[in-house]
């Protein structure tokens, strides 16, 4: 992992949105499997046909350690783009996640392999492999468009798409908002006086506008 993605991996998506003015998030119906995941990594973008998963494979095959399979499955919710099994053989590869605007199946047993996956859930329809597809090219994922080499960022609340010629812009920015709602919440926590002037402020300064 970069020295650059290991300083995303500690920010949360909804810092970073912010910085972006909200323009690079994907769905929200694409969430992590568990709340706990954060997911941080350069994209390696799939571009797959309905219900035809062996692009997938060939992602898994070609992507580099730490990358994140970020497949554009057109939201379909019929037809999984992988089980435990083809999750368990890109965990083993050292991808660093998989992000898909679609779904995936046999969910207990991904969930033991204890490996990030953000979809839209699940279901128990297996896809076909005829083969077409395509592989590190742009894409549109949960209605954002994703480069290949963007760095993907995902939590709790969902996955954010950093474009690669700002991302050294956009990290500092996340981190100094960061900071600065660290220090805003310690400076009202528990004080209700303190909550009140923050209110009061807050609504003067607004009513201004």
């Amino acid at each position: 992992m970069s020295d650059i993605v290991a300083k995303y991996q500690s920010v949360p998506t909804t810092c970073i949105s912010d910085t972006m003015q909200g323009l690079h998030n994907m769905d929200s119906s694409i969430k992590p499997l568990k709340e706990e995941y954060h997911l941080a990594g350069r994209a390696f973008t799939v571009k797959m046909p309905v219900g035809d998963n062996l692009t997938v494979l060939k992602a898994i095959r070609e992507a580099q350690p730490g990358d994140v399979l970020v497949i554009d499955a057109k939201g379909d919710t019929y037809r999984a783009i992988a089980g435990d099994f083809i999750v368990g053989l890109a965990k083993t590869l050292g991808i660093q996640g998989i992000v898909v605007d679609g779904v995936i199946r046999d969910i207990v047993g991904i969930k033991q392999l204890d490996f990030p996956v953000f979809c839209k859930g699940t279901t128990v329809a297996a896809s076909g492999k005829a083969g077409w597809g395509e592989l590190n090219v742009p894409i549109s994922c949960g209605g954002t468009s994703v480069q290949p080499g963007d760095i993907i960022v995902g939590d709790a609340d969902g996955v954010v798409v950093i474009p690669q010629a700002q991302e050294e812009e956009i990290l500092q920015q996340a981190l100094d908002k960061l900071v600065k709602d660290q220090e805003r919440e310690a400076s009202v926590s528990g004080n209700p006086e303190a909550v009140r002037a923050y209110l009061d402020k807050f609504l003067a300064s607004s009513a201004g506008k």
